[in-house]
């Protein structure tokens, strides 16, 4: 399978290095890895250069946003530049995070996945986090969800969803349009990648709202928004961003903000979530 790998980049000399040499280490090779260095201020270009000489699959590309470290729209922005600069011949595309160790088996076994089922759009390992000395699974993974960091998709899938949406909750959106065209998602326990960076650590202060305007732009409605700022804030461990996340939902809906999901793909995605939680509490 052809894996063409985008990385958007902001500021991470400390991360990317270790990063890229995961991907050197594969045993599946990319056939293409693109960095795309967004605006930063340190040595993030030099570090990748010098793995671009080295090896002739990994190339990058510069671009120019905002300082601001922001969920959603930055990095997606910097991903549909990287992904302008890449031909069509694909079978799966990936958005990895630049903080990221994969371990050596990690495209093969994706790979394997993808070609045991023809309806799996889009597949993952779990992150892990340091803390104390040990890796430990990070708080915001789970079974059912394929996180931000490490997207791979089936190019049928990605072009079926409309690609990627640039906005706060594509890593959500992206998955429930894959089901609603009736895409089959898949983590692997078994791929433990070793998240650098935690989540939402260098976001700035100006995301906080951008969570709820999400769920709304999602066509949660209130009670679904509801619960789910219930439930992340509490992961998070802050009732602050729960009263963010709601805010920031009616901030989106007084404002009239434009959704990312259509009337049947919202009634769809309702109608998902309910069953989600239904299932929860019979559990």
């Amino acid at each position: 399978m052809n894996f063409y790998i985008i990385i958007p980049a902001h500021n991470e000399e400390a991360y990317i290095g270790k990063t890229l040499e995961s991907l050197v280490l594969q045993t599946l090779s990319p056939k293409q890895v693109i960095v795309v260095n967004d605006n930063s201020s340190d040595n993030t270009l030099s570090i990748v250069k010098e793995y671009a000489l080295k090896h002739n699959w990994i190339t990058i590309i510069n671009t120019t946003s905002s300082n601001k470290h922001l969920p959603g729209s930055k990095i997606i922005n910097a991903f549909n530049k990287g992904l302008k600069n890449l031909d069509e011949n694909y079978d799966i595309v990936c958005k990895f995070d630049a903080d990221l160790i994969f371990p050596s088996n990690y495209l093969e076994k994706i790979a394997f996945h993808f070609n045991t089922n023809k309806k799996l759009g889009m597949a993952s390992g779990f992150c892990y986090i340091e803390k104390d000395g040990k890796w430990i699974l990070e708080n915001l993974t789970s079974k059912d969800h394929i996180r931000g960091a490490l997207k791979a998709y089936r190019k049928p899938c990605f072009l079926q969803i409309g690609k990627l949406k640039a906005s706060m909750g594509w890593d959500t959106v992206d998955e429930l349009l894959a089901k609603y065209n009736n895409w089959e998602i898949l983590t692997d326990e078994s791929l433990h990648v070793k998240h650098l960076k935690p989540t939402g650590k260098s976001y700035n202060k100006a995301s906080k709202y951008l969570q709820g305007e999400a769920m709304y732009k999602m066509r949660y409605g209130f009670w679904i928004t509801l619960i789910s700022a219930l439930k992340l804030s509490y992961k998070k461990g802050s009732f602050k961003l729960f009263r963010d996340y709601m805010s920031g939902y009616f901030r989106a809906k007084s404002n009239k903000v434009n959704f990312l999901v259509s009337k049947d793909e919202g009634q769809f995605i309702r109608d998902f979530r309910w069953e989600g939680i239904r299932n929860k509490f019979q559990k």
